[in-house]
């Protein structure tokens, strides 16, 4: 029969990951629906994604079943179709994340609900890779993290500090209670920037729902933590020429990224369907040839080990109070949800992500810079 067919060809494939079809170990994949095979040889990754989504199959442990994934670049043994040529050429030819298109980001993901992210993240509200060194729980590790970066920046009280994707004021209400700062953050979800008025009412802070591109004014530093893998890699000169415009005197610029291995114009389709829109991690050489000419890197440090750690606290958040979201999101969302986050934590868990905190200086500084770890 061509089901047994499509599945022996599936079942080849997972062998030297160490997956079986209908396995007893808690990363095999349990097969509900017969047609997941030819969807799966038909769509790769989307399919994959969507199949899950819809039920037609589950795992124990998502995220040791990826582990076991990622490592073997099953896509790449799937022959190409012409979905996914067609994924791959609008890429290269259409910029995603053109100033029209800035918003879109915004609507589709950070605005799906407040409530979900609160009781999915930290009490700050801090959506971007935690640092988990000497911290027991999120909360302490994310506040680290804010902690490592305004050590990074040096910053000063009365500092004017740019944060270019501010998502609910986390950094903005710690550098200006923790350091004095006066913080100007900008972000392209208003869900976002109505938390964050609220909770920087009081303080230095001013919140503004705009377009990097649109920034025109002066300060002493500059930080992005985790909005650079927006950009799209046809506007990352232009990212970068805006940092470097907005950056005065001898003032500090910190990128906070996820970053991939290998160069390539192509985000995951699953991924760009249904999480991150018009979106792309970029590759060390794609980051060094931006910066090249108006950027002096002082620091390039990866902390792409603590995503693990942060993506499964985020998933456990999630689980326990998934009573109280349910009927506001529905099943599919969980599923979709679940195999989100934890697919991700598998790609940082295995190193084919990381997370790059990256300094920069107009000129360099005569003194040399001293990591702050």
């Amino acid at each position: 029969m061509i089901a047994d067919k499509y599945k022996n060809v599936i079942q080849n494939l997972l062998s030297p990951c160490g997956i079986t079809i209908n396995g007893a170990q808690p990363w095999d994949i349990q097969v509900t629906n017969e047609k997941f095979y030819q969807r799966i040889l038909s769509d790769g990754s989307l399919g994959l994604g969507e199949s899950y989504m819809d039920g037609w199959w589950d795992c124990g442990s998502l995220d040791d079943l990826f582990c076991r994934l990622i490592p073997s670049r099953l896509e790449d043994k799937i022959k190409t179709n012409w979905k996914m040529v067609l994924h791959s050429l609008s890429a290269r030819v259409i910029n995603k994340s053109r100033k029209s298109r800035a918003f879109q980001i915004g609507k589709k993901h950070y605005d799906i609900g407040n409530d979900l992210f609160r009781n999915m993240l930290d009490r700050r509200m801090t959506y971007s890779c935690a640092y988990w060194k000497k911290c027991e729980n999120l909360d302490e590790a994310q506040e680290a993290k804010l902690e490592l970066i305004c050590r990074k920046l040096a910053i000063h009280p009365g500092d004017r500090v740019l944060d270019i994707g501010c998502g609910w004021g986390g950094f903005a209400r710690y550098a200006a209670e923790k350091y004095g700062a006066d913080v100007t953050g900008i972000t392209v979800s208003r869900e976002q920037a109505s938390f964050a008025r609220e909770v920087c009412k009081g303080l230095p802070v001013d919140i503004r729902l705009q377009d990097y591109r649109d920034i025109d004014d002066k300060f002493d530093h500059v930080v992005s933590v985790g909005m650079f893998e927006h950009v799209g890699y046809k506007n990352y000169r232009r990212f970068m020429d805006v940092a470097h415009r907005c950056l005065q005197g001898d003032g500090l610029f910190l990128l906070h990224t996820i970053g991939r291995n290998e160069t390539t114009v192509v985000n995951d389709s699953w991924i760009e369907k249904y999480i991150f829109p018009n979106s792309m991690i970029p590759s060390m050489k794609q980051i060094s040839d931006s910066i090249e000419k108006i950027f002096v890197m002082e620091d390039w440090h990866n902390i792409g080990v603590d995503y693990y750690s942060t993506l499964r606290a985020w998933y456990e958040n999630f689980e326990k109070s998934w009573g109280v979201l349910q009927e506001r999101y529905g099943e599919r969302f969980y599923r979709m949800w679940k195999y989100y986050l934890l697919s991700c934590a598998a790609a940082f868990k295995t190193r084919h992500l990381h997370v790059w905190q990256i300094v920069l200086h107009k000129t360099g500084i005569q003194a040399a810079y001293h990591r702050v770890n």
